[in-house]
């Protein structure tokens, strides 16, 4: 079942946050062993993560703290940072060299950039570590809910229009317009590539369902497959026929593929014989879509996932229905999303209701 890959997927992050703990003052191990019981292992490793960025704020930005270590800061050094130093950190998140260590002890430096959403996502995690030091006593108040969180622009929804998704599908067959740098394996990948493209323009699942799809998880019986949502609560979802005949055709030639230990239930395959990244996933989109809808920058998964919304919307004009199948826990999320939809059923709406059938134009109407 689909639900055997998060359990790794949570293993994994759960090492992985392990790891960071090393890193970080301990006043952080109590904060998440606090809360371990209501948050799931990706939450934490996110906001392990965001608190390692902002240790590494007062770190080189403050000079109250001297370069101090991250791993040596205590909850009275805490204590010291002010209103004006967290809000000074939005500031900091705009443009920030990131060290990684690569093979051999070597450093590499990279300059990362956070905009609005990435952020606010920041402060959201400050806030929370923040509330628990100050229930903990271990701070004099909550001084990152003095901070207001950043406001959000409303950002342009980009989907693909209908003529664009049969264009991505012909090309990622035929391998078309594609550079030469991909054509070379276009052969190896064509199946796989259109089954995945079809199943998300087709059922609007998550990228992380697409990579967690199992052989197991797919009935063709009853063209239905499982998957695990957020929660981990597994659901059912239908295949139309033309997406149930993109996965046979990929799973047909993916059965005469002996993949690496570990990774035989894996439905999508990358080239090395083990279940395919969400990192390629991401840039198999990327390929494709930049030759489907040039103008249309950035597509990716979740804008497949919004286009099959946007197109089940259309067809349907129920909400509910798009927010069931698209797994949206508050019908809010989905409406917020398809409101300009909405916009265009009222309209339209308003052209279907007839009151006269042979009603006189305002111009030919007599004068009052």
């Amino acid at each position: 079942m689909a639900n055997n890959y998060h359990a790794q997927a949570g293993l994994d992050r759960t090492r992985r946050l392990r790891e960071l703990l090393g890193e970080l003052p301990d006043v952080c191990s109590d904060y998440f062993m606090a809360i371990e019981q209501i948050t799931s292992p990706l939450t934490r490793l996110s906001y392990a993560y965001d608190l390692k960025l902002f240790f590494q704020y007062l770190s080189q930005e403050l000079p109250k703290f001297g370069g101090k270590p991250i791993r040596d800061f205590t909850a009275d050094d805490l204590k010291r940072v002010t209103k004006q130093d967290i809000a000074r950190y939005a500031r900091y998140l705009t443009l920030y060299v990131k060290n990684e260590a690569l093979d051999g002890g070597r450093m590499n430096s990279r300059e990362m950039t956070n905009h609005e959403y990435g952020i606010k996502r920041k402060y959201a995690s400050l806030r929370a570590f923040y509330k628990y030091l100050f229930s903990e006593g271990l701070v004099d108040g909550n001084t990152a809910a003095l901070v207001p969180l950043p406001k959000l622009h409303e950002r342009a929804i980009i989907r693909l229009d209908v003529d664009e998704v049969a264009r991505i599908l012909d090309i990622a067959e035929s391998g078309r317009a594609l550079p030469k740098t991909y054509q070379k394996y276009h052969n190896v990948t064509k199946k796989r590539d259109v089954a995945m493209l079809s199943l998300f323009l087709g059922t609007g699942i998550r990228i992380s369902e697409c990579v967690g799809l199992n052989i197991d998880d797919v009935d063709f019986e009853q063209n239905a497959f499982v998957v695990t949502r957020k929660g981990g609560k597994d659901v059912i979802l239908y295949l139309s026929d033309e997406v149930a005949g993109a996965l046979k055709a990929y799973l047909a030639e993916r059965r005469q593929i002996e993949a690496l230990p570990g990774h035989e239930n894996a439905f999508f395959l990358s080239i090395q014989r083990r279940r395919i990244t969400q990192r390629a996933v991401e840039n198999m989109v990327k390929k494709y879509a930049s030759i489907a809808a040039p103008l249309k920058k950035k597509i990716s998964p979740h804008k497949l996932r919004s286009t099959f919304g946007t197109n089940l919307y259309r067809e349907t004009g129920d909400i509910y229905l798009v927010a069931d199948v698209l797994g949206h826990s508050d019908v809010n999320t989905t409406r917020k999303h398809y409101a300009a939809i909405a916009e265009d059923h009222r309209r339209i709406a308003a052209q279907k209701t007839v009151l006269r059938d042979d009603h006189p134009a305002l111009d030919d109407a007599p004068d009052a």
